[in-house]
C-alpha cells in the first residue's frame, strides 16, 4: 500500500495498543515510523530493474525478521522517552505496527516475501489497489481526532471500519471472478488463469485478466454493471519468443514473481517482458528491455501509465456501471469479445 496508508496503520495499531499509557502523540508518531520502516528497502538500487522489483518487499517484509526487530525498536523507544517499565507494551505495540505493514501489502497484488528467508514466494491477495481512499481515511479520521482530544474509541473505530472493509474487498472479489469465469465459459473460451484486480481506487470496479496459452484477455466487471456481459480485449502474449529468452534470468524472475501473468514482445533485436497485473492496456507499470535475450547486460524499465486525465474520466463512469471502452479497447487493430463485438477465436 502507499506511505500514508501505512503510516496511518502503523499509527492507529500503536494508539490502540498504548492507549492513554503514554502520550498519544509519543503513540502516533512511533507507529508511523514502524509503519514506515519496512518500505525503506525501495531506496536500495540492485543495479536492475528486474532485481528492483523482485527484491522489493523480500526481506525487509519478512515476518521473522520484523519479529527480531520490534523488541530492539521498543526498546530504543522507551528509553529515548524514559519509559522502561513500558518496554513490554512498547514491543507488542511496535510489533503489531511493524508486521501489519507486510500484512496489508499482502492484499494487493503486487507480492510480498513473508517468509523470508525460507520461501522467496510473493503473496498477493489483490482484493485492494495499492490506494485505496476507502480503507485509509478511517483510519486517519480516527488517529487525528485522538490526537485532537477525542476518546480512544474513535480510532477504534477506524481500525475497525477499515478492517471490515478489506473482508469486504476479498467479498467483492470473489464475486466478481464468478462473473468473469461465468462469462468466459458462455464465450467457450477456455482460460489456464484468471485474475481479478481492484481499478484505481475503489472496490466497485475490477479489471480482469484471463491467460490463455497463446493470448490474453483484459475486461472489466462493475458491481454497478446492469449487464454481466463482459467485453474482453484481446492480446497476443508472445509464446513464441519463450525459446528466445528461455535463459534470461531477468525474464525466468518476472515469470515466477508474477505467477505467469506476463506477455513477450519483440521490437527489432530487443525482447521485453511485461507484468500484466499491474497497468491497463495499453500501457504497465512493470514493463522491462531484455535487450538481446542473453541476458549479458541488466534489464532496464519501459514501463509508462495512461494519460490521467482521460484514465479518470472513464474510471469514474465505469464505476457508476456507465458502459464506455477502456483504453485498451480503444487501440487501433485490437480484437474484442463481447456480447456486441463478432468473437475470435482464442486459442
Amino acid at each position: 500500500m502507499d506511505s500514508l496508508t501505512q503510516i496511518a496503520l502503523g499509527s492507529a495499531v500503536t494508539v490502540a495498543v498504548m492507549g492513554r499509557r503514554t502520550a498519544v502523540w509519543k503513540s502516533a508518531l512511533w507507529g508511523a515510523v514502524a509503519g514506515t520502516l519496512p518500505d525503506l528497502d525501495a531506496f536500495i538500487d540492485h543495479g536492475d530493474a528486474v532485481l528492483n522489483m523482485v527484491l522489493h518487499r523480500a526481506e525487509s517484509h519478512a515476518l521473522l525478521f520484523l519479529t527480531l526487530g520490534a523488541p530492539v525498536l521498543a526498546w530504543i523507544v522507551a528509553r529515548l522517552h524514559g519509559e522502561g517499565p513500558l518496554w513490554r507494551r512498547w514491543w507488542l505495540a511496535l510489533w503489531l505496527a511493524l508486521v501489519t505493514h507486510p500484512l496489508l501489502d499482502t492484499m494487493t497484488v503486487y507480492g510480498t516475501q513473508l517468509l523470508q528467508p525460507f520461501s522467496d514466494h510473493p503473496f498477493g491477495v489483490g482484493s485492494l489497489f495499492i490506494i485505496d481512499p476507502a480503507y485509509t481515511l478511517p483510519l486517519l479520521a480516527g488517529v487525528i481526532a485522538v490526537l485532537c482530544g477525542a476518546r480512544l474509541r474513535w480510532n477504534q473505530a477506524g481500525l475497525a471500519l477499515s478492517t471490515l472493509y478489506i473482508g469486504w474487498s476479498v467479498l467483492a472479489q470473489q464475486h466478481a471472478t464468478e462473473v468473469a469465469r461465468a462469462d468466459l465459459q458462455s464465450k467457450g473460451v477456455d482460460v489456464q488463469q484468471l485474475l481479478v484486480t481492484p481499478a484505481p481506487l475503489n472496490t466497485v470496479l475490477w479489471r480482469l485478466v484471463a491467460m490463455t496459452p497463446t493470448h490474453y484477455l483484459e475486461g472489466h466487471y462493475g458491481l454497478l454493471d446492469d449487464d454481466r456481459q463482459i467485453t474482453w480485449t484481446v492480446h497476443e502474449r508472445g509464446a513464441d519468443l519463450e525459446a528466445a529468452v528461455a535463459g534470461h534470468a531477468g525474464a525466468q524472475r518476472i515469470r515466477a514473481f508474477s505467477h505467469g501473468y506476463y506477455s513477450l514482445s519483440r521490437d527489432g533485436d530487443n525482447y521485453f517482458i511485461t507484468d500484466l497485473r499491474m497497468g491497463q492496456e495499453p500501457s504497465y507499470v512493470f514493463r522491462f528491455d531484455l535487450a538481446d535475450g542473453s541476458g549479458q547486460t541488466p534489464t532496464v524499465g519501459r514501463g509508462a501509465r495512461n494519460d490521467l486525465d482521460s484514465g479518470l474520466r472513464w474510471l469514474s463512469a465505469r464505476v457508476r456501471g456507465i458502459e464506455v471502452p477502456s483504453p485498451g479497447a480503444q487501440a487501433p487493430g485490437v480484437k474484442l469479445l463481447g456480447a456486441a463485438e463478432l468473437s475470435v477465436p482464442v486459442q
